[in-house]
This record gives structure tokens, sequence and C-alpha cells, in this order.
């Protein structure tokens, strides 16, 4: 009897740990179903080609980061321009919801929002260390978001290439004559500037810049600085590559959020997201400081190509013709002349502190 009891109790209690067994099977699918369900699948269009070093691969950098960060929380696919929506169409799908990110630089969005281009380069303006002190302890970003908001767009600074060249010329520039009706691919304020002084800007995505300068669509082009010039072989379709980029001081590249989607993550998640989007703006300047004499060393030695100053008169013109743009922009717009002042009062007072800090440091340097 006491044999049969314990065969009973060993039934049941070989029957009671299967339960518990599958119940726990059970529980531990449920919470993978749940933790997959959980996971928020966001889609990143660019304004950049495919694998395009420094701009495109910072894009990638930023969803990479971003995945990683949230630990799969958040799934960021990237699309390159033209995979999912035209180059200088992301500022639309992203405030429409087509995608929840976009990776570009404002100024391609003046036509939408004039003030926006004040956050990618000002010709003359501000240096890369400079325009960020602006957006992040200057009030710049609060006027970036107030110019964003109806558009349902959240912007943040996402990269910088530093000072930029003045860019690719078919023909040598002697004098300020020599920009009358010339065709040049350079948008935002520089393109204004270009304007100004007789020449005709187009606005091109990269990947339309080498065929229209190679067919002689555009005489000339800027686009960022040997790093990025060198991968696009622009070489190949002018010569003459003039410094310095006094249209892009500190060129600085925007990340666009949906209002909506990001507003719908949890506080921590967004709290991710602002961070690896603050380390991918770090990120591209380090890069680009780190590359780009390498580059221009190729293009000089191993591509010929003639490196040259643009002459000092010319440099003082267009300083000349930027002052005026600047102005006639700002009073064409309430919001451009609201951000226009605050570049201006923060711009004094971070000039005389350079004076004594960055300039006297660099001047010292050079001493013998």
């Amino acid at each position: 009897m006491i044999i049969k009891a314990w065969g009973k109790l060993a039934i049941v209690g070989l029957a009671a740990a299967t339960l518990v067994a599958c119940g726990g099977s059970e529980e531990k699918e449920t919470a993978q179903v749940e933790k997959k369900a959980d996971v928020v699948n966001w889609k990143m269009v660019t304004t950049w080609p495919k694998n395009l070093p420094g701009l495109g691969t910072g894009a990638e950098s930023l969803a990479k980061s971003i995945n990683e960060m949230s630990n799969g929380r958040i799934n960021v696919k990237v699309y390159a321009a033209g995979e999912l929506v035209p180059a200088l169409e992301v500022f639309d799908a992203v405030s429409r919801g087509t995608a929840q990110m976009g990776h570009g630089a404002a100024y391609y969005w003046k036509g939408k929002a004039p003030a926006a281009q004040f956050f990618t380069a000002v010709p003359y303006g501000f240096t890369a260390q400079e325009i960020n002190s602006w957006i992040h302890h200057g009030g710049g970003l609060k006027l970036w978001e107030e110019i964003y908001a109806p558009f349902n767009l959240i912007p943040m600074a996402a990269g910088n290439t530093g000072v930029q060249m003045g860019g690719w010329f078919n023909k040598e520039v002697n004098s300020l004559a020599d920009f009358q009706g010339l065709k040049m691919r350079i948008p935002g304020l520089g393109g204004e500037v270009i304007k100004k002084i007789g020449g005709i800007p187009v606005n091109l995505p990269g990947g339309e810049i080498f065929t229209s300068l190679q067919t002689g669509a555009i005489d000339a082009t800027e686009w960022v600085g040997p790093y990025n010039d060198l991968a696009f072989g622009l070489y190949k379709a002018a010569k003459y590559y003039y410094y310095p980029g006094w249209h892009e001081p500190g060129s600085t590249m925007e990340a666009l959020y949906n209002k909506e989607a990001f507003e719908a993550l949890p506080k921590d998640l967004q709290l991710i997201v602002r961070a690896a989007t603050r380390q991918a703006n770090a990120e591209m300047l380090d890069e680009f400081t780190a590359l780009n004499n390498a580059a221009l060393q190729t293009l000089i030695n191993e591509h010929n190509v003639m490196l040259k100053s643009f002459p000092d008169d010319v440099l003082i013109a267009l300083k000349k013709a930027s002052t005026e743009t600047l102005e006639e922009v700002a009073a064409a717009d309430p919001l451009s002349q609201k951000v226009y002042d605050s570049f201006k009062e923060f711009g004094a007072k971070v000039r005389a502190w350079h004076e004594v800090s960055e300039r006297a440091y660099i001047n010292a340097r050079e001493l013998e």
C-alpha cells in the first residue's frame, strides 16, 4: 500500500512539474512575443547617396547607435537618397510620417522655411565650434524647434563638416567678374550671395553633382571638402579647387524627427535618441578633421588638382555681398529676423572671446 501511495504521489508530482515546465515555457514564449511587439520600427530617409563617406555613413552610424543604445527597443532602417524618397523630399516625408526620421541639411528647405538655412551654414558666420555652442547653449535650438513646429518636426544637430572648401571651378577665378553668369551648384544663403554678385545658383542633391559638372550643365560646384570630394571623384570633372569655404565655415547636418513618432516614445527612449544624435554630431566633425588633409594631399599629388585661394579682393566683395544678403533675408521674414538677431548677438560675444583665445593661440603657435 505504501509503495502504491508513493507511486501515486510520484505520478502527481511529475504531472505538476510538467505543468509548471509547460507553464514556464508558455510564459517565456509570451514574453518573447510581447518583447517583439514592443520594438519600435523606424525608417530614416536621407539626402545622401548610399555609403557616402562622412555624411551617408554618419546617418548610418546614428541609426546604429540608436539601435544599440536602446538595446533593440528601437530599430532604425536607413534609406539613402532615392531608395524610398528623392533626396530633396526628406523634409516632407518625415513631416507626413512616411518616415519617422531623416538626415540632411536645413538649408535644403529654405523654400518651406527661409529661417531654416541659418542652421546649416551662414556665409562668414560661425565655425563648427561656434554654431554648436549657439545651438546648444545660445538659444539656437529653441528657435530651430519653433521654425519646424508647424511642420510636425523636431530638429537636432547631427553632424558637422567643419570649414568647407570654396568649390570646384572649370576656370580660374581672378576677379569678381568671373562670377558673372557662372552657373554654380551652391544651396542656402551662399547661393543667394552668388546670385547677388551676378552668378546663377543651382540647388542639386549630391548624387547629381558630378554628372552636371562633367557635362557642363554647371560651371562650378561646392560640395564639402577633400574627404567627401575625393570620394565623389569631382577632380575628374574640374581641376581648380578653391579655398576658403567662405559660404560654409561650419556646416551643421540635421536629424529630423517626426514629432508624433518621437513623443510616442517613452521618456527613456527619447533621451536615448537625443544622446545618440548628440554623439553623432561630435563624431562627424572628428572624422572630417582627421581625414580631410590626407584626402587633400591625394587630390594634389595623385590627381594633379590645382589648389588655389580666392583673391583677397574677391573675398572682400563676397563678404560685403554676404552681409547685404543676410540683412535682406532677415527683413523679408519675421522669423528669419528673430533668428538673425539671435545669431548676431551670440556671434558678437563669441568672436570677442575667440580673439583672445582661439585666434590668439593660433597666431602664437605660428611664431618662430
